[in-house]
């Protein structure tokens, strides 16, 4: 006998709070410098983490900002964990040749991206203190609605000093020569 699945009303409120956190959930992946694999597997384990938590009630849609945050770093070290373990598991011979090493990646990579995110930590710390929260905030991948509810301001207030806070970091990000490619 074969009988039709009984639909997920959580599935509805699920996607939408997945939907709108994702900017947040990525950039969690991205600042533990995960693959774009690695950061959608994140996501996977955010949709799972929070359908387990709250399939018995009907609160998810009310899932607030900092509980989805801290479920997808927690999603990312328990990856990076799993991957470090993997890696502890596996022995290399001595007597195998280089190309069966892992491939840490490209180190002048990692040494740009280290001196661009402390530029940035620098140029942010020169911009007015009014604005700091809210561009940190910002560029953490808060939304702005979020970031006015915590910080206790109006939209427009939070708006407007986000606006002007960006505009000051893209310019002590020039005066410290820090510019954008543009692709053709």
């Amino acid at each position: 006998m074969d009988s039709a699945p009984v639909p997920d009303r959580l599935s509805p409120a699920l996607d939408a709070v997945v939907t709108r956190f994702a900017g947040m959930v990525r950039g969690v992946g991205w600042r533990h410098r995960l693959s774009e694999a690695d950061v959608d597997e994140v996501m996977q384990q955010v949709r799972i983490r929070l359908w387990q938590a709250q399939r018995e009630s009907e609160q998810i849609s009310r899932a607030p900002a900092s509980y989805v945050y801290r479920t997808a770093v927690s999603a990312a070290l328990d990856l990076m964990r799993r991957r470090r373990a993997q890696r502890t598991d596996r022995t290399i011979s001595l007597d195998e040749p280089a190309a069966a090493l892992p491939d840490r990646g490209d180190p002048h990579d990692d040494l740009a991206y280290s001196e661009l995110s402390q530029m940035v930590a620098r140029a942010i710390d020169q911009i007015p203190a009014s604005r700091r929260p809210v561009v940190r905030m910002h560029l953490a991948g808060h939304p702005r609605e979020e970031i006015a509810q915590l910080l206790g301001w109006s939209e427009a207030k939070t708006r407007n000093l986000l606006y002007r806070g960006m505009d000051d970091l893209r310019e002590r990000l020039k005066e410290l020569g820090v510019g954008w490619e543009r692709t053709a």
